[in-house]
């Protein structure tokens, strides 16, 4: 069976606290339905002071999906009665990336450690340092230091998941509660292969590049230490499923165009965010096939290992996410989990 990803950002144009108190109880009842129809990760992301209100706070919208998806007691029933695709509480949920040096590293361990508690074990969490300078600006962390406090972040976190005391920033510490899962909650590192190398913990590169991944390994064979890489696949896309798709562009297309926008507005130089795209019109963004509108039979025929569903992508209706979600579930996961193993 794939690893199947339904992704939120939370993002709406124009919003009221209103409206985006409704997208927000909607996304959370929609990762109750990917739960109980075999979906195995809701993703979510970090960024400030968007104007389209994209999320800022993925942990705790994460503590609200275990919240929603915690002993589903309908869905424990319906697998114990061996009928449909049921599982129920199971569902993880993803943050990459956490923006670490935007981070207190303490804060962020207790944070964490509760929520592996509350989860059982079901939160992945990415370490990464963005690629936004505004961001640092705007909660005053000097962005040529990213790359030392990434450093410290991280030791920070696997020296307070031990529970025991250290010493941190000239004082002595100790970080309770303890979390659950042994070692320590499953902590990726995004971007920077040699501290991942060097603290013996997996690498999520940000795209799917090989030679990162070489480099890691040498790395690891330079300080000792083990890991693997969590590498995504050479084609990601964001998909949207409709009957129709044409009519589907046609009327939906602005929503897949602005959120597209807003990523190409940051990259700049040497700076890159996970989905690259030059579109500026709907059409190109169409050609281009980095969100993808398909039909449940083309979205099962495209063979991807990981598919990424984006129900709600740049202020979709909330009708028209449902729409999207209950076709992928009902008529494209039954598809793939019949699909042989790659």
């Amino acid at each position: 069976m794939p690893v199947t990803v339904v992704r939120f950002n939370l993002v709406e144009p124009g919003a009221t606290p209103a409206s985006l108190a409704a997208r927000y109880r909607a996304a959370l009842e929609m990762a109750a339905y990917a739960d109980e129809h075999g979906i195995t990760t809701v993703q979510t992301e970090e960024h400030h002071g968007v104007e389209n209100n994209w999320l800022p706070s993925p942990f705790t919208f994460a503590g609200a999906v275990f919240g929603a998806t915690q002993g589903n007691s309908a869905a424990r029933g319906a697998s114990s009665r061996g009928g449909g695709r049921a599982t129920g509480g199971r569902i993880a949920v993803t943050v990459p990336a956490v923006i670490g040096p935007l981070h207190d590293p303490l804060r962020l361990a207790e944070d964490i450690a509760v929520l592996d508690l509350l989860g059982g074990g079901r939160l992945v969490t990415v370490a990464g340092i963005g690629y936004r300078p505004e961001e640092y600006d705007r909660c005053g962390v000097d962005w040529k230091r990213r790359g030392r406090l990434q450093d410290e972040l991280l030791e920070t976190l696997l020296k307070g998941w031990t529970g025991e005391e250290f010493e941190y920033r000239g004082h002595t510490v100790r970080v309770t509660p303890r979390p659950a899962t042994e070692p320590h909650p499953l902590l990726l590192v995004g971007g920077s292969s040699r501290a991942a190398a060097r603290l013996g913990l997996p690498f999520f590169p940000s795209a799917h590049l090989p030679e990162l991944e070489a480099y890691y390994k040498e790395r690891l064979v330079e300080y000792g230490t083990e890991g693997w890489t969590m590498m995504p696949t050479a084609e990601t896309p964001l998909l949207h499923i409709a009957e129709d798709p044409d009519r589907a562009w046609e009327r939906y297309g602005q929503h897949f165009l602005h959120e597209a926008r807003t990523y190409a507005s940051w990259q700049s130089g040497d700076i890159r965010s996970a989905v690259r795209t030059t579109a500026t019109t709907v059409d190109e963004l169409r050609t281009e096939g980095v969100y993808r509108i398909l039909t449940p039979e083309e979205c099962a025929a495209q063979g991807l290992d990981n598919p990424v569903l984006h129900p709600l992508a740049g202020g979709m209706p909330v009708e028209e996410g449902w729409r999207s979600l209950r076709l992928s579930a009902e008529q494209v996961l039954p598809v793939l989990d019949c699909r042989p193993a790659s």
